[in-house]
C-alpha cells in the first residue's frame, strides 16, 4: 500500500504530459523501484497490463485512486495555524488528490476570527462542532510539541479516526484511530548522516562500510497503538516500520552496514 501513492503520483505526472500508456519498466523508474514490484503491486488491483503496451495510464489512475479511497471528497480539519499550519492550508496539492481542508482551528485567541483564503480560523473549544458539522475524517496536527496530544485526545473525542501528525513528539492514541507522523528533523538528521559518511571517516562506534543511501527515506512512522488501517494486505514487510520512536542515527548506520554485508 505505501507504494501505491507514489505510483500515483508519478501518474498523474505522465497524464499531464499526455501520455496514454506507460510500461511497468518506465512506471518503476519514475517511483524508484524496480519493474518485477510495479507489477506484483498492480496484480493486486486486478491490472495486469497488455504486454507490449503496458498501463492504461488514465484506467491506472482510476484504480489506484478508488483503492486509496481518493474517489470521494475527504474533509480535513487543520489544528494549529502557525508557519507550517499556513503553509498546510495553502497548499493546492490536497484538493486536487481529494482532500479539502474544512476547517482551520488554533487554540490562540488572537487569531481566532482571522480569515485565511476562503476560511476563518476558529478557536480549539469549537473543535467538536466543526467535526459533527463537517463530517471530518481526517485531522492534521501542526501545533507545538507541548500541546499536541492535548489536541489528539480533543480530536478522537470529538470523533476523528484519521490523524495525520507533524508535531515533534509521540502521541498516544486508541487501538481504532489511525496515526500517522511526519518529522521533518528525523529526515534532515538522516541526511545529515549520510552527508557526513560522504565527508570522510566515521568513528568505529558508527561501524565501517561503504557510504550509501538507503533505499527510500523513511515518510512517516506508526504510532505504537494507533491503528494504520486495513491497507497492508497489500505492502511488502519493508514498505513502511511499525513503530514511531525514533530510531537513533547510529543504530540506522549500523543496521545499514550490516546488512551491506551479509547480502
Amino acid at each position: 500500500m505505501a507504494r501505491l501513492p507514489v505510483y500515483l503520483r508519478s501518474l498523474l505526472d505522465q497524464a499531464e504530459s499526455k501520455t496514454s500508456t506507460i510500461s511497468s519498466e518506465r512506471l518503476a523508474e519514475l517511483a524508484g523501484v524496480n519493474a518485477a514490484k510495479v507489477r506484483k503491486d498492480l496484480s493486486y488491483l486486478g491490472s495486469y497490463g497488455t504486454r507490449g503496451v503496458g498501463y492504461d495510464v488514465e484506467y491506472l489512475l482510476y484504480q489506484i485512486s478508488r483503492e486509496l479511497g481518493l474517489t470521494q471528497d475527504w474533509p480535513v480539519v487543520i489544528v494549529g495555524v502557525g508557519n507550517l499550519g499556513h503553509a498546510l492550508a495553502n497548499y493546492r496539492g490536497f484538493s486536487a488528490r481529494g482532500f479539502r481542508v474544512a476547517a482551520l482551528v488554533d487554540a490562540d485567541p488572537s487569531k481566532v476570527g482571522e480569515r485565511l483564503g476562503d476560511l476563518v480560523l476558529r478557536s480549539l473549544d469549537d473543535l467538536p462542532a466543526i467535526v459533527a458539522q463537517e463530517q471530518v475524517a481526517i485531522a492534521v496536527i501542526a501545533t507545538p510539541a507541548s500541546s499536541a496530544q492535548d489536541v489528539a485526545d480533543r480530536l478522537v473525542a470529538a470523533g476523528v479516526r484519521s490523524i495525520l501528525n507533524f508535531a515533534p513528539t509521540v502521541l498516544v492514541v486508541p487501538p481504532h484511530v489511525s496515526l500517522r507522523k511526519v518529522d521533518l528533523s528525523i529526515e534532515l538528521q538522516i541526511l545529515s548522516f549520510y552527508q557526513q559518511r560522504r565527508a570522510g571517516p566515521v568513528p568505529a562506534s558508527l561501524g565501517a562500510g561503504p557510504a550509501s543511501e538507503p533505499e527510500r527515506a523513511v515518510d512517516a512512522d506508526h504510532s505504537g497503538r494507533g491503528a494504520q488501517g486495513d491497507g497492508g494486505a497489500h505492502a511488502d514487510a519493508d514498505d513502511v516500520p511499525d513503530t514511531e520512536t525514533p530510531v537513533p542515527v547510529s543504530r540506522i548506520g549500523a543496521a545499514h552496514d550490516r546488512q551491506a554485508n551479509s547480502a
